[in-house]
């Protein structure tokens, strides 16, 4: 699939942060349909058990392709906003560290209060290992956290001559 674009990443979040020295740093594309995807590899720091993604690490990248899902949605408009309502994730084959892994979120319904997001997290092969569905309430930067200025928090936008993913 075509990749329209690239999203900008942060300094600190734990998935997309390139400043955290223990974060995932991955990066994020809008694609021709609308959706989001991520092409990025855990760490071992990320493991539970040996060889294995701990569980609340999965939820989290799921939690980031559903917000960023809106972004790509809405043509790259990186100024919408929410806080997961809920979040129920499924857990399908163990997610290994060190290899190369595709994230993907797309809308599922979207209104001016609320919007649903479902994520996923697949090998090179296409395998599903974990998704997710997940509410979210449209709020405000100002509302979410005082003082925050979101652009200031998000500064980079590297190109990295991805094109496509499939």
């Amino acid at each position: 699939m075509k990749v329209i674009s690239k999203q900008h990443n942060s300094k600190m979040c734990m998935m997309c942060g390139l400043d955290n020295e223990y974060g995932v740093r991955a990066p994020f594309y809008n694609m021709e349909d609308g959706s989001v995807m991520s092409l990025f590899q855990y760490r071992e720091q990320h493991q539970s058990y040996p060889g294995r993604v701990h569980g609340g690490l999965i939820t989290a990248m799921l939690d980031e392709m559903g917000l960023r899902a809106v972004w790509a949605k809405e043509g790259g408009n990186e100024n919408i906003w929410g806080v997961t309502m809920s979040l129920e994730t499924k857990f399908r084959k163990p997610v290994p560290y060190g290899v190369q892994l595709i994230g993907r979120g797309e809308i599922i319904k979207i209104t001016s209060r609320f919007f649903v997001t479902h994520a996923s997290l697949m090998d090179m092969d296409g395998t599903v290992l974990a998704d997710g569905d997940i509410n979210y309430i449209h709020l405000d930067p100002k509302a979410i956290s005082e003082g925050v200025v979101i652009h200031e928090e998000m500064p980079y936008l590297i190109e990295d001559g991805v094109t496509e993913i499939g």
